[in-house]
């Protein structure tokens, strides 16, 4: 058997099919992007602290000025700490005193979002430690979904940060998602579950709809057919389903331009074929059911 040895980034792999040769230099063309996009970060953070620390007080400022001054150079700091590593960025803001050590301190914080990379809120949200989930709770009970269809609801949420890209960070969002909404719309639905299956359904509805690669578009016989009896064994309203169908196929979710996520190109600007289905998502028990 003839040995094949390899070189870094140099290497040919004859057994390779053609799609198998395509992906693997998508992904050569991602690392690089993603070197260059952490480099930039780097730099942008030396620039900021560089600036900081360049900052002359005059002598005769007052403490309070000095103090605020103080306060303002750390927390340019701890944002841009923040964008690079979330865990690493509220450390150094809690250690300094800018952002309270409890999940609602934090949840204010990022709900705020001021300088703050959507796509790095998002995965500090999804991570399944205690807090980081109390975190995601008290972040959800600052959105206001009062009166609003689903679709509305939706389009603010999904506003507010980044959808990562793990499905189970998704899951447990979606989740927490649709107790927010159900408990500031009593009645429309007869329980969270039903929300959160619906909410799926709306997001895969904007993928078919809106991914040119998806030649067979939903139509809203077929959309009504796939939700019947979700809502505890018994239909949804056709005239609800027919509002979402008619507000995603009108207008397709919009996302925060942040750096690109393969995931929320799929679910929202989506030029991969059939994600959702190949991936077998979601994974909540009412789903599965």
């Amino acid at each position: 058997m003839t040995a094949v040895h390899f070189q870094p980034d140099n290497f040919s792999l004859p057994e390779l099919t053609d799609d198998e040769r395509r992906i693997l230099a998508e992904i050569r063309k991602r690392k690089g992007q993603l070197i260059d996009e952490l480099e930039q970060l780097k730099n942008e953070l030396a620039e900021v602290v560089s600036e900081m620390e360049s900052i002359d007080v005059p002598e005769n400022e007052s403490l309070v000025y000095r103090k605020a001054q103080a306060k303002n150079r750390q927390l340019t700091i701890g944002r841009k700490k923040f964008n690079m590593d979330p865990k690493k960025g509220l450390d150094y803001l809690m250690l300094h005193n800018l952002v309270e050590q409890t999940p609602e301190g934090v949840a204010q914080f990022l709900f705020r979002g001021e300088g703050l990379n959507k796509t790095a809120i998002g995965e500090y949200l999804g991570e399944r430690s205690d807090f980081n989930l109390k975190v995601l709770s008290a972040f959800v009970d600052l959105q206001e979904f009062h009166d609003m269809i689903l679709v509305q609801a939706l389009r603010q949420f999904l506003w507010s940060f980044r959808l990562p890209g793990e499905a189970q960070k998704i899951d447990r969002m979606m989740e927490a998602f649709a107790r927010r909404y159900c408990e500031q719309n009593q009645g429309v639905f007869k329980s969270s579950d039903t929300c959160y299956v619906l909410a799926f359904a709306i997001i895969m509805l904007n993928t078919s709809l809106h991914n040119p690669a998806v030649k067979d578009k939903p139509t809203l016989e077929r959309f009504i057919s796939m939700n019947r009896g979700i809502d505890g064994g018994n239909d949804l309203p056709e005239e609800l389903l027919k509002s979402l169908f008619d507000s995603i196929k009108k207008e397709p979710f919009k996302i925060p331009e942040d750096d690109g996520n393969d995931l929320m190109h799929t679910f929202f600007h989506p030029d991969k074929e059939g994600w959702l289905w190949k991936q077998g998502m979601p994974l909540h028990p009412a789903l599965l059911g």
